[in-house]
């Protein structure tokens, strides 16, 4: 088997292992850990998507949701590691991934393109009333971050001389410009989606995307839920996301098409047809554009 299919099929595997995703065998049956209990559709579905995952550990209880959170963003973030970090050969470059720690957030004026941010960060700091007024915009909750770091200009003319000192003075991609790295990726990671849950990713990414100076980064959501129409809630729109991926989607396609479900069925299409609900295999690659 390829990298790719290897690397989601033990993606799935340690989702499975450390029991994020289980089944739960509640008050009113068994079902599955990404399933709303009190919603029929997403218990039907979800079962169905747990079965053609080989998903049998079943549980009493679910994991504390924020249990749940930092072991889906510590399996997504492995993920990453073990497919885009062999793109070389489309996407050369040193690069990071990173889970981002809970407590502290991601302070993205530690990035090139939003390094103007740490004078806001200063300025509050030392101004309690302006701390109030501008609230901390240059903290976010993003999940899992990619970075590029600078180049030396030993590497960038290693086959051809392409820049010496006389030009390209305030490119990121040179480390005698700048010693910061370009944030090139953030990806948000949600189990499932509940109410605001959607609208917190969106509004990050609006963050991120109004706040910069230079080039917006890929801005994506990772997520297990199986309801189409919660998976619209952020997949459609106005586009603050690059698209969303599903961590399995040919599965999740199948598993509403045999229930019959054909708005739910025609929903789905919409997105997948439309290219704003994509599988967690196309990440990487999208990654690599």
């Amino acid at each position: 088997m390829s990298r790719f299919t290897n690397a989601r099929n033990a993606y799935h595997a340690a989702l499975k292992s450390s029991k994020v995703y289980a089944l739960i065998d509640g008050e009113d049956g068994i079902a599955a850990s990404n399933a709303d209990k009190d919603n029929k559709a997403s218990v039907a579905i979800a079962a169905h998507l747990a079965d053609a995952l080989g998903v049998t550990t079943v549980l009493k209880k679910r994991l504390a949701a924020q249990t749940v959170g930092a072991r889906f963003e510590d399996h997504t973030t492995e993920f990453l590691r073990k497919t885009f970090l062999h793109l070389k050969g489309l996407r050369p470059g040193q690069w990071d991934i990173d889970r981002v720690s809970p407590r502290g957030g991601l302070n993205i004026a530690s990035y090139d393109q939003y390094s103007h941010l740490q004078d806001v960060n200063d300025a509050a700091e030392d101004n309690p009333s302006l701390r109030v007024l501008l609230g901390e915009d240059y903290i976010i909750a993003s999940d899992v971050v990619i970075a590029r770091r600078p180049e030396t200009d030993e590497k960038i003319n290693a086959e051809e001389d392409l820049i010496d000192a006389s030009v390209a003075a305030r490119t990121a991609m040179r480390s005698v410009n700048t010693d910061k790295p370009s944030l090139h990726a953030c990806v948000s990671c949600k189990w499932t989606m509940r109410s605001d849950r959607a609208q917190n990713s969106r509004y990050e990414a609006l963050r991120l995307i109004r706040s910069r100076k230079g080039r917006v980064p890929h801005l994506a959501v990772v997520t297990a839920e199986p309801l189409p129409s919660r998976l619209a809630s952020i997949a459609l729109g106005t586009g603050d996301i690059d698209c969303v991926y599903h961590i399995a989607l040919p599965e999740l396609i199948n598993a509403v098409e045999s229930l019959g479900q054909s708005e739910a069925a025609s929903l789905l299409s919409l997105m997948v047809e439309g290219r704003r609900l994509k599988d967690i295999a196309d990440l990487p690659l999208d990654l690599a554009i």
